[in-house]
């Protein structure tokens, strides 16, 4: 989808009550991918840090990965509190009708299907982020990148650069909050 027409489809989703609505905000407002947040337990979120830390054996790259939430994400996240089944850390921030399950990898495909939105995909979603990050913003491109969870750089620099830009990304990530709900 292209990034001008994301706010206006986040208005659609925001219309619907349903768990799978707020994780697909949940997935476009932290440029993740499908399985990183239907597999995602509240073990892994800092509500006081505000960071969502997804352990390397659930990232495509194999490396953990640091996800600053912006203020709606967080809104997202204390909506979803309301229905948690228990305070165990293995517990899905966005399960299934079916008790201690997590939503389907099919929800996403469902939900779009239900509210009539063809010609895109869930993924797509970081692509929209990354178009937006390179033509309205001058944050780096190292830094949209690590938002994106990608290795940039040959292995040099690599091996020299063992930051994630957590703060500098945490910018990136409320900026496209508010153009997302800019409307």
């Amino acid at each position: 989808m292209p990034y001008e027409e994301v706010p206006a489809f986040v208005g659609r989703l925001r219309a619907r009550d349903a768990v799978a609505a707020r994780a697909l905000e949940f997935l476009i407002l932290t440029a993740a991918r499908s399985g990183e947040v239907t597999g995602a337990t509240w073990g892994e979120i800092g509500l006081g840090s505000k960071v969502w830390t997804i352990a390397g054996d659930r990232m495509k790259a194999g490396r953990e990965h640091r996800v600053p939430l912006s203020g709606r994400a967080i809104e997202i996240l204390n909506e979803a509190a309301k229905l948690r089944e228990s305070e165990e850390p293995t517990v899905y921030l966005f399960p299934s009708s079916r008790r201690g399950q997590p939503l389907s990898n099919m929800a996403f495909k469902q939900l779009l299907v239900r509210m009539g939105e063809t010609g895109f995909v869930p993924h797509g979603f970081r692509s929209s982020f990354r178009d937006w990050c390179g033509e309205c913003t001058s944050f780096p491109r190292e830094v949209a990148e690590a938002a994106l969870a990608h290795i940039v750089g040959n292995s040099v620099e690599q091996a020299y650069r063992r930051g994630d830009a957590l703060e500098k990304r945490r910018d990136v990530m409320e900026a496209w909050a508010k153009f997302i709900h800019a409307n």
